[in-house]
C-alpha cells in the first residue's frame, strides 16, 4: 500500500509542479547587490534545498515499484532525472552566491 501511494504521489507531481520546465541559467547579477548577511542566508537556503531535493531523489530512486505497475519504472526514472536537473541548477546558483560572497565579504 505504501508503494502504491508513493507512485500515485510521483504521478501527481509529474502532472503538476514537476512537469514545469526548470530555469536554465542563474542570474548572478542579483547577488552583486546583496549584503554579506543576505548572501549567507541565500547560501543556507540553497544548501537546504539541495539536501531536500537529494533526499527526495533518493526516495524515488530506491522505491520498490512492483513489476505489474505499467510504466512505474519509467515514471520513477523521469522524476529522478528531473530532481537531478534541479540539483544541478541549485549547485550553479550556489556557485554564483559563493563567487559573489568571496568578492564582497
Amino acid at each position: 500500500m505504501k508503494v502504491i501511494s508513493a507512485i500515485v504521489l510521483m504521478t501527481c507531481s509529474l502532472m503538476t509542479g514537476c512537469a514545469s520546465p526548470l530555469r536554465a541559467s542563474v542570474d548572478a547579477a542579483k547577488y552583486d547587490t546583496m549584503s554579506c548577511v543576505e548572501l549567507n542566508l541565500a547560501m543556507g537556503t540553497v544548501a537546504s534545498e539541495i539536501s531536500q531535493t537529494a533526499i527526495a531523489r533518493g526516495k524515488v530512486a530506491h522505491a520498490n515499484i512492483p513489476t505489474w505497475l505499467w510504466g512505474g519504472q519509467r515514471v520513477a526514472s523521469t522524476v529522478a532525472a528531473r530532481e537531478s536537473a534541479k540539483i544541478e541548477r541549485l549547485r550553479q546558483q550556489q556557485a554564483a552566491i559563493a563567487a559573489a560572497r568571496s568578492r564582497k565579504c
